[in-house]
This record gives C-alpha cells, structure tokens and sequence, in this order.
C-alpha cells in the first residue's frame, strides 16, 4: 500500500512571477471592500503585505485559519461579486481588480503542501459530523481543533460532498479534496465512515448512544426536483445533480437540452461539452434578466458554444427531442406561457437541472428535528435545531449556497457546538464492563509453531 501523501501541484516560476505582480498592484486600502465583500472577511490586505513581505508561510497559516477550504474557494467562489467585485480599482477607469483568486490558489497551494502537524490533545469528547459537504468539513475541522475527536458520517464513498460529485472536474480538481482529506482529517486524527447514511441503518438517536455528545447535520441537497411534466422518466433524461455526479454513466448524445440557467446548468452543460456533445443548449422559463448562474460561469459556456433559448416552457420531453411553450413577461413581471404557442426543439438527450432538495430519511427516523415547508431543517441563530445537542447548517438549512457561504456558517455553529459541549455536565457513568478478562493474542512466534 502506498503511504506516500499526496502532493498538490504548485504553480511554477512564471506564475510565482504573475502572482507578485498581481500582489503588487493592490493598494493597501485602509478601509478594505474586498475583505467586505468577501463572506468569511478574509484579511486580503494583511495576506498580500506577507507575500509581498516574503512570509508565505505566515500566509498561508492565516489563510487556513480562518478558512479551512481556502484551497477550494480560491477556485471556484464567485470571485466576481465577492472580493474582486468589491476590489476599490473598479472604480478606476482601467476597472481591472485585483485578482486575488489566483494569489489565494498559488499561496494555499504552495503552503498546503508544508501542512503535517498532527491531531491536537483531545479533550475527552465525541462530536459527530454527518455530510462531508463544505459544512460539514469546516466544522470537523474546527472541532478537530479545539480537542473535540469527531467522526464524519457520508453517505457517498468519498469525501467532499457537492465539491466532488456537483462541481465538475475541470473546476475543482479531485485531487484538491484528496490532499485535503490527507492534511486536514487523516493527519488531524478525524475518522471517517464513508458509504453511511444517517438515518436509514445508523439514526441519530444511535449516535448518542454511542457518546458522542453533539451532532453536526451538512447532509446537503441530493434530490433533484422535477418539473413534473410528461417524459421525465425517459431513457435520454437525466437530472443535474446525477449527472455531475457521474455524467460520464449517461448516454445522451450529441445534440442535449439543459433545462435551467442557474451555475449547475451551466456545469452540466459545459461537462456535456467536454462529454462530446457537438449541441448543448440551455433553456429558460423567462427572459435573460432571470440567468442565476455568475456572468463568468455564463461568458465560458457561451465561449466553448452552450447556445441559449429564453421564454420556453417545456411542457413534454420526448426521446426525440422537447415541445416548449412561449412565455411572455406581463407588467407584474410575471411569466405565462402562451397558449397554442407550442414548438417541438429536436435534442438526442435532455438534462433537467432546474433546483434540488433535501432528503428527509434522517428526519423521518429523528425524533424532534422540525423542518420547514421546503423540507430545510429549522434552526436557531446558533444553528441549534429543535432536538437539544443537534446542529445544523449549509444546504440543508439555506438551500443551495455557494462553498464560501457554508463555511461562513458553519464557523459560527462550530463555535456554537463548543460552547454546548463545554457546558454539559461531565459524564461520570462508570464503564459496566470495566475490569472484565483481556484476550491476549498469542506471539506470531508462537501462531508459527502451533502451524497457523
């Protein structure tokens, strides 16, 4: 078995030179928009004055503190309206940010590789995280931390949630959750129990049985919503959150319909793209006021050819192809569709990606978890549910949000998770099979001459 840790690429001397260069444009600003505009307020200014000031481990060090996922958010967070479209020299004439992504990649990067402490002194409890999304991993590693010996339940054979199996490869590499996994669970001492769902064989209420002393629900947002319209159940018909999960297993060929304009639309249709399609389109109820995906998202999917047709409704999928209906927008700003309006658009295959929602097994078999109409878990500021010792945050609280702001959320329930833990009464139960005969396995010496 190979025990050699995995190493992340690092940007060679060209794009160390790029990065100072792009380091040496920022202006120190006092009152720093970008650091504003970003969700976790990552200290921009004081990261780029140690790069420029040659403490790239120091850096990095601060990066990972606040943020655990720095590595990923340097790829794929919407750099473009948080700290880059906040960045002070848009309002110059050149508009041209600073573009911090690529000195958060090359520094995370860079610093990632040096990480290899190990896990921090326990303090003598047991926290269960269940999901490894973005949530989750943030709050096992804080708790990790802080002492805590946490245990990450998933129901997926790998870690990393919508990271691995809803963003594409060519956006967020495996290999980034593979390195992640190595330094921030393994070395750190976090066990994970990979293909596990909570809540079918394993309920929560088993978990406390068990001693852990609170419970942290990421399980995030795996079930696709349909649209309810005739030929959902197709052969050439996939949903959005299966597809990325392994578009390669579907046969949809060369001509595809991607209903939805949100950024998994335009995930599924880009991978469709690198899948071979010759004929990606993407379709949308309204107009093109109402894409949701992020204009950077959007400009790559028209650049590498997704064509885009807006005010159709489909109203039927067929193996052929999809009738859609007009729309027009009234003046309440209102979509209908047209009547006798109905065009056929021949496609080999279609992609529904339209929203997904939560799986509702956990709460089902949970006494004392309420959720609310969209089946989200209901919480309190804390992130607190409504079963004592249970939190909760990311997807399966907001709905779907984007990596950053699941971390942001899940720092503020992990501190809210310490303070539960370290007010609970100390468990002085006594151990009922203490003292009980310890079988000793024979010397391996001894198995040889025995003939085993």
């Amino acid at each position: 078995m190979d025990t050699t840790p995995p190493v992340r690429q690092v940007q060679g001397g060209t794009m160390a030179l790029h990065v100072l260069d792009e380091a040496n444009r920022c202006l120190g600003c006092k009152k720093p928009l970008c650091q504003q505009g970003c969700p976790i307020h990552t200290n921009i200014p004081e990261v780029i004055r140690l790069l420029k000031d040659n403490h790239l481990d120091d850096a990095g060090r601060m990066l990972f503190e606040n943020n655990p996922l720095t590595t990923v958010c340097s790829l794929v967070c919407n750099h473009e309206n948080q700290c880059e479209g906040h960045c002070i020299r848009n309002r110059m004439p050149s508009h041209d940010p600073v573009h911090f992504s690529i000195i958060e990649d090359y520094i995370s990067t860079t610093y990632a590789n040096k990480m290899t402490s190990g896990p921090a002194p326990k303090n003598g409890m047991k926290a269960a995280v269940v999901g490894s999304g973005p949530a989750g991993l943030t709050v096992a590693v804080l708790l990790a931390r802080w002492g805590y010996d946490v245990t990450i339940f998933d129901a997926r054979d790998k870690i990393g949630g919508v990271m691995r199996y809803g963003i594409p490869n060519y956006r967020l590499p495996d290999s980034v959750l593979d390195d992640f996994q190595y330094r921030h669970l393994e070395l750190k001492g976090i066990h994970v129990r990979p293909n596990t769902a909570i809540g079918k064989t394993i309920t929560i209420d088993d978990l406390f049985r068990d001693g852990y002393k609170s419970v942290f629900i990421g399980a995030g947002l795996w079930k696709a919503n349909a649209m309810h319209i005739k030929g959902e159940t197709l052969g050439n018909v996939a949903f959005g959150i299966d597809y990325l999960a392994n578009s390669k297993a579907f046969q949809l060929g060369d001509d595809i319909a991607v209903i939805g304009v949100g950024n998994s639309a335009m995930d599924c249709a880009r991978t469709a793209i690198r899948n071979g399609a010759r004929h990606v389109t993407c379709y949308a109820r309204r107009d093109e006021e109402c894409i949701s995906a992020s204009e950077h998202e959007v400009r790559y999917a028209k650049l590498e050819g997704v064509g885009f047709r807006f005010c159709k409704a489909p109203v039927e999928i067929r193996e052929n192809g999809i009738i859609c209906r007009d729309t027009v927008k009234g003046e309440d700003g209102k979509f209908t569709q047209v009547e006798g309006s109905e065009t056929f658009y021949p496609h080999t295959g279609v992609i529904v990606s339209v929203s997904q929602g939560s799986e509702n097994s956990l709460v089902k078999t949970t006494t004392g978890i309420e959720t609310n109409q969209r089946g989200l878990l209901t919480v309190n500021e804390d992130g607190s549910t409504t079963r004592e010792g249970v939190f909760a945050g990311g997807d399966a609280v907001m709905g779907a949000r984007t990596v950053v702001e699941a971390v942001a959320i899940a720092k503020k329930v992990a501190a809210s998770m310490d303070a539960y833990m370290k007010a609970l009464p100390a468990d002085n139960t006594p151990d009922p099979y203490a003292g009980i005969p310890v079988f000793s396995t024979p010397p391996s010496d001894v198995l040889a001459k025995q003939g085993i």
